[in-house]
């Protein structure tokens, strides 16, 4: 396809271009549909030194759309990455792709990461024609939420216990040291012993399990709660947690028990909790008779500091 494409920082008044083609992008695999439309003008308006949302302009319409989010000094998150149908073939993803990471890598950025549903083969795809290797992998978990729930050990806030816990565990191993961002939805970065610290202090959200024989043995983080429609149109309270680890099956009751226990506290109607893709973990809370996400999502990452245009 010959066409002249600009790449450019998107407006309100592509919202309709925008909005026209990614409507329906997961139709066949999603009831709500593509997230595009109900967060284009909000991600528009918040443009600036942290986040870029990028247009590719024909200048009869929009061929693409892509948002970098800078997540720390040298993180950067791709999300949003779509490509009109009617475009497709033209070279107009790696574009925009490329211009995102232009603008993360002179904001200091080495690395930006972005996330694919695993069923999401053409998303596969295109992220690794645009540079993105494979990272890591991970499932939801979704303890019940119940005010009642008793875990069997001690749970604390131990900042120190869980960062120690977490330097040499398992999970951080099969996550290469990432776990949700608390101030970006969607997006992993690496997790810091300060996002532990505010998680305690700003939300009291901690939850570290020990045993006065073996030490610390699991923790996990929540990041925040929201709110979101359910297929009916019920409104639910949702309560997230960053990442989960423990050492054992027995471990990985009592953490769950305590985020049922959490969720509660904030009068949460749901969770989801962030484990590894791991047959060891995932099988742990199969035994509890957690519900347990149907498929895994993907996480990869391109390095910055590469000629990543090839």
């Amino acid at each position: 396809m010959s066409v002249e494409i600009t790449v450019r920082q998107a407006e309100l008044d592509d919202y309709e271009d925008v909005a026209a083609f990614t409507s329906d992008t997961w139709s066949d695999r999603r009831d709500d549909g593509d997230y595009i439309p109900r967060v284009f003008e909000d991600w528009v308006e918040s443009d600036g030194p942290r986040q870029r949302t990028f247009v590719a302009d024909t200048g009869d319409d929009i061929a693409g759309i892509v948002q970098l989010v800078r997540l720390s000094e040298h993180e950067a998150w791709a999300q949003g990455m779509r490509a009109n149908p009617d475009y497709r073939g033209s070279g107009v993803g790696l574009r925009l792709v490329h211009a995102g990471f232009d603008w993360a890598r002179e904001r200091g950025a080495t690395v930006a990461r972005n996330m694919v549903f695993s069923w999401n083969v053409m998303g596969l795809g295109h992220s690794r024609a645009a540079g993105f290797a494979p990272a890591t992998e991970f499932r939801w978990v979704h303890p019940t939420p119940d005010a009642s729930a008793d875990p069997g050990r001690q749970v604390t806030d131990d900042v120190n216990a869980a960062w120690r816990y977490w330097q040499d565990s398992h999970a951080r191993n099969e996550l290469r040291g990432l776990a949700l961002h608390t101030e970006e939805s969607w997006a992993l970065a690496e997790l810091t012993r300060g996002r532990l610290a505010a998680a305690r202090d700003e939300r009291d959200g901690l939850l570290v399990v020990q045993d006065d024989t073996s030490g610390t043995e699991g923790f996990t983080f929540r990041t925040r709660t929201y709110d979101r429609e359910d297929e009916d149109g019920v409104e639910q309270t949702w309560a997230e947690y960053g990442v989960a680890g423990w050492t054992d099956r027995d471990a990985a009751e009592d953490l769950l028990a305590a985020v049922a226990r959490d969720a509660a506290s904030v009068d949460a109607d749901r969770t989801r909790v962030l484990i590894p893709e791991d047959v060891g973990m995932v099988s742990d809370v199969a035994v509890t008779r957690t519900e347990i996400g149907d498929e895994p999502d993907f996480v990869m990452a391109a390095d910055l500091t590469s000629d990543y245009r090839g």
